[in-house]
């Protein structure tokens, strides 16, 4: 588990990219009925790791993104690219611009 840790300290998104840990499905009900790998729904938002230090404008300068690590924030149902960090926990790699929206919790 350090040896993960240690690896996303490491791991600096480029330019407007930002690394998000999805969130986990749910398993089960309030109930404790099991729900089917199948039945569970696709999981649309998650956790930012990590993130780049920007894109540059037509000038040349760095605007910053709008985001930062520990925000909560929905993502689109298709895209980012999956990176393999830890075992059991998935990571993608999203543009900025690709995030819908920052979640309040």
């Amino acid at each position: 588990m350090a040896k993960a840790a240690a690896a996303i300290k490491k791991l600096m998104p480029m330019f407007d990219r930002v690394l998000v840990l999805r969130a986990e499905a749910v398993t089960k009900t309030k109930g404790g009925i099991v729900i089917p790998e199948k039945s569970q729904g696709k999981v649309l938002h998650g956790t930012v790791v990590a993130v780049g230090p920007g894109a540059r404008n037509q000038n040349g300068e760095l605007v910053p993104p709008q985001v930062s690590v520990g925000d909560n924030v929905l993502l689109p149902e298709y895209g980012g690219t999956k990176v393999d960090i830890e075992e059991n926990k998935e990571y993608h790699l999203f543009r900025e611009t690709d995030i819908l929206a920052k979640l309040e919790m």
